[in-house]
């Protein structure tokens, strides 16, 4: 059974997640504020951890912060703010996930299903498919299926750099200051016109429909992720 931490000042969000996730099969501690929910995760450490960002006593961001100084439990934040500063700045700290409220419950279950089977993922796979693209891993190779041919797909080293990140996250939202950091390295967290760029070369070259792509996304304002195909989402 999952422990579920869920943090939020209101009451009613609090009683109606406890209700949810209890019938779902779910162990569940409640916090209303950040020192409660840094202590509860202490005491009771967390398979997940619910946050919202509008604590009483201090910012969500430092809860976030708080537990990843000891903790890799997924953090999914629930929050009522929408600016994409905010959001971006929960996810540098550490957070997995962002969902705005208000939020429908099967969307919450669905992203904390995805979280925790990232979180223990089984062995690496080094091959990945998705639409008519594959990619070898290990080997560096993309092909795609053009009726009954196969092709190769050529990539430059930069393409493929970011390509990698990309599908060694699945489903995960990606900052545009973490992928800048790791395919270009520091002194880039700003240059996110080359990130841009770049994946917009990569859905030309992999997605079927690359003016409407469906696994090379872009969540306008928090960053980018990249969606395995419908049988593998949860």
């Amino acid at each position: 059974m999952n422990r579920v931490l869920v943090v939020d000042d209101e009451p009613q969000i609090l009683r109606a997640l406890a209700i949810n996730l209890r019938a779902r099969h779910y162990e569940v501690f409640t916090a209303a504020t950040g020192t409660e929910a840094l202590a509860t995760a202490a005491s009771h450490p967390p398979d997940m951890v619910i946050l919202d960002l509008g604590l009483p006593d201090m910012d969500g961001i430092e809860v976030v912060r708080g537990l990843r100084g000891w903790s890799t439990a997924p953090i999914v934040i629930l929050s009522g703010r929408t600016d994409s500063t905010d959001k971006v700045e929960a996810l540098d700290a550490g957070a997995d996930d962002y969902l705005t409220k208000p939020f429908g419950v099967d969307e919450l279950m669905a992203r904390m299903r995805a979280v925790l089977r990232r979180a223990t993922p089984p062995e690496a796979q080094p091959i990945v498919t998705f639409g008519h693209t594959t990619v070898d891993l290990a080997s560096r190779r993309v092909t795609m299926r053009d009726g009954d041919h196969v092709v190769d797909v050529r990539l430059t080293p930069t393409e493929w750099h970011l390509l990698e990140v990309l599908l060694r996250h699945p489903g995960k939202l990606l900052t545009p200051q973490l992928l800048l950091n790791e395919v270009w390295g520091p002194g880039y967290e700003t240059a996110g016109g080359n990130l841009r760029v770049y994946m917009a070369k990569l859905r030309r070259k992999l997605e079927a429909s690359p003016a409407r792509p469906q696994h090379l996304l872009t969540e306008p304002g928090m960053g980018y992720r990249f969606q395995p195909d419908q049988s593998e989402r949860v």
